[in-house]
């Protein structure tokens, strides 16, 4: 994936601001992105105390609806649809980690929908950070529009 900014999108507003970082830093490098979102079977039914999940429902058709509509309302449409877009069972970190292996760069935004509120970093951001072997972004804040 040499030439591939890879970035984190869960379609939280902090991933949609780091879709944004990745895309402007696309435009100066001439690097393409590469939106990635993983999922995973939410956990029920311990001891029987959570109820099952329904037989209808589907963590990976989810995903994707999370993953276009993101790119979708955050980019303009001509951008959107040259952002290869990945959905990969497994845990976040893990699949951020696996897609970024040769990439030029992993963004990240500092936190997702889960975690602890106060702290500075969230746990797939902070994971990220110390395992990834390519240089990571984790944007925080807001950035600057063109």
């Amino acid at each position: 994936m040499s030439g591939t900014i890879v970035v984190g999108v869960d379609g939280s507003e902090p991933s949609l601001k780091a879709l944004r970082w990745a895309v402007r830093q696309a435009k100066l490098t001439g690097d393409n992105v590469g939106a990635v979102i993983g999922w995973e079977y939410p956990a029920t039914g311990w001891a029987g105390m959570l109820p099952g999940m329904p037989p209808e429902f589907e963590p990976e058709q989810l995903a994707w609806q999370i993953l276009d509509e993101a790119l979708d309302k955050t980019l303009e449409a001509d951008v959107a649809a040259v952002v290869e877009r990945r959905v990969v069972s497994g845990p976040a970190a893990q699949v951020l980690l696996d897609a970024s292996e040769g990439a030029s760069l992993l963004v990240v935004g500092d936190r997702g929908y889960s975690g602890f509120k106060a702290a500075l970093l969230g746990s797939v951001s902070l994971h990220v950070t110390q395992h990834a072997k390519c240089p990571v972004v984790v944007v925080r804040g807001e950035i600057a529009e063109d």
